[in-house]
């Protein structure tokens, strides 16, 4: 409020203390959609939200599992492995963030609890302690193949649909990423010596 608008007889604020443990209803049910002018039914934004809210949970978990190993991370290629973990959980932050908006521009609900993507997610619990490296590296495998095979099926449908911008995520984002990342982690598990002896 500058001196103008106190001179001019605007209420004067009566705290700047925050509205703390404020409660509202819930406005939009998780699993709907709104109605939203973007050129696709109601029944192709609902599948595409369905479909982007399951690769969105598995992608947390990815992400999850990169954040442990990188900070698990063991042995001789540790230095390589932590920085190489670390990088690929930056990059699925990005897909996160991208799955997310999506769903919302459908007009859908993106799953944002943690302990909501636990219950939905397809990705099997690590223990909880340190695997062997291998192990570590194993599941990161067998997570991204999981992704990948759903964003293949994922994408395939969409089209179909006619919805191009969940197919374009799905295929320029999220399988691209996935699978250069898969790469780059299978390549640590080939059976080659670090040194020869």
């Amino acid at each position: 409020m500058t001196t103008a608008d106190r001179k001019a007889g605007a209420p004067k604020p009566r705290s700047s203390q925050p509205w703390l443990h404020q409660s509202g209803e819930e406005i939009q049910e998780f699993g709907t959609v709104r109605q939203f002018p973007v050129g696709l039914s109601y029944d192709t934004r609902m599948y595409s939200c369905q479909r982007l809210n399951q690769v969105l949970c598995d992608t947390r978990i990815l992400h999850d599992l990169y954040k442990k190993h990188h900070w698990l991370m063991r042995g001789h290629t540790f230095y390589q492995l932590h920085l190489l973990m670390d990088k690929h959980a930056g990059e699925q932050t990005a897909l996160i963030d991208d799955l997310a908006e999506r769903v919302q521009t459908l007009g859908g609900v993106a799953v944002g609890d943690p302990r909501h993507v636990a219950e939905i997610t397809s990705i099997p619990r690590p223990p909880d302690g340190v695997e062997e490296v291998p192990a570590m590296l194993s599941r990161l495998l067998e997570a991204h193949e999981a992704i990948l095979e759903d964003c293949h099926d994922a994408a395939a449908r969409t089209q179909e649909l006619g919805d191009d911008g969940t197919n374009d995520l799905l295929v320029s984002d999220v399988i691209r990423t996935n699978e250069l990342q898969a790469w780059f982690v299978a390549e640590h598990l080939v059976d080659t010596p670090l040194v020869r002896t």
